[in-house]
């Protein structure tokens, strides 16, 4: 019995006919699905906001994280036309407020006041519910706070040469405070020992009150820290300013000289502010956010205020406060890992 036989350039034709038809209406659907997407995410960029934002500070109320983002929220608020809301969920340093933001829809209506920690929390907590990069878009920097080396008027050394001078002429040392393991202050502290070979033993405390009254208290003989807890002591002669980090001279602190004056120009470091956003969220939206705070750390009052606790208010691009923040984290890991610290919780 004879087969039959087909053309053998039938087949490849109709099949490649058919490829063609299929490959044109598969990409003409995805080409509709993505400008669907876009029309979507335009739409949504053109409507928003159309209700509050909830900003989350990952830090008890009355802090200056906390004041900071309360006058930021009101100046942002009037720029987009919507209240922002400020929600304190603290705990973990920050990692609690934190996960809540990771959490949340991508549409910009639920915003994290970042803090330093934000940085530093992946070298602590080694099973964070979120990845402090992929889990965030950065949308700016907010503002700076320089870091102050402060003791009392009783206290022998006045700048911090004769500090590491003290520190090894004690057998036993100094003792410092900060606001907790980990934080900015407790690692510059660190990293100094390491430079100079001072001989200070680190005494954390849940904050700049705590650690004020135990040096206060004679219980310690140092506090490093953000430098705005320590101003109104400073100017009432309670406290003694040895240095404050940067390259500046802090504006509410102008007779203080800075760790570069003083030697150290490696102790560059202060606490810092920033606002990000659950990652994905819409770049348009990111974009009507970061000029709400560019045009907030411009307001006069917003700066004085501000000011007046040694906050120096900025904004910065996206892009440009993401890699602040990464470089942020590599330098902390690397002064951990030279001062030999445990940290991990």
């Amino acid at each position: 019995m004879k087969k039959n036989r087909r053309d053998p350039s039938a087949p490849s034709s109709l099949l490649s006919t058919h490829g063609a038809v299929s490959a044109s209406a598969i990409l003409v659907r995805g080409a509709a699905l993505l400008i669907g997407v876009l029309c979507t995410m335009a739409a949504a960029a053109q409507s928003y906001p159309n209700r509050p934002l909830r900003l989350v500070v990952p830090f008890p109320a009355g802090g200056i994280v906390d004041v900071t983002a309360r006058q930021l929220g009101q100046k942002m608020g009037e720029t987009l036309g919507q209240s922002v809301v400020i929600d304190n969920r603290p705990g973990a340093g920050g990692s609690v407020g934190t996960q809540f933001v990771a959490k949340s829809p991508a549409d910009g209506y639920t915003l994290l006041m970042a803090f330093d920690t934000h940085a530093v929390n992946p070298l602590i907590y080694k099973n964070l519910p979120f990845d402090t990069f992929k889990d965030f878009a950065p949308v700016s920097s907010v503002g700076t706070i320089p870091l102050i080396f402060a003791s009392t008027p009783g206290f022998p050394a006045k700048n911090l040469a004769e500090l590491v001078q003290q520190s090894k002429a004690n057998p036993a040392g100094l003792s410092y405070g900060s606001v907790g393991a980990g934080s900015s202050g407790h690692l510059l502290a660190e990293q100094f020992k390491v430079l100079t070979g001072a001989n200070m033993l680190h005494i954390p405390f849940k904050g700049g009150a705590p650690a004020l009254n135990a040096l206060m208290g004679e219980q310690i003989q140092l506090v490093v820290f953000a430098a705005g807890t320590a101003v109104p002591h400073v100017h009432a002669g309670r406290l003694t300013a040895l240095a404050v980090t940067g390259s500046r001279r802090a504006k509410v602190l102008p007779d203080v000289p800075t760790t570069t004056e003083a030697g150290f120009a490696q102790l560059n470091s202060g606490a810092w502010m920033g606002i990000l956003a659950p990652a994905g969220t819409p770049e348009p939206i990111v974009g009507q956010l970061r000029a709400a705070i560019a045009k907030a750390v411009k307001d006069s009052a917003m700066v004085k205020s501000l000011g007046e606790q040694a906050v120096e208010l900025n904004a910065s691009g996206s892009a440009e406060f993401g890699q602040f923040i990464r470089a942020e984290h590599d330098k902390w890991a690397k002064v951990i890992k030279d001062a030999h610290l445990d940290l991990s919780q």
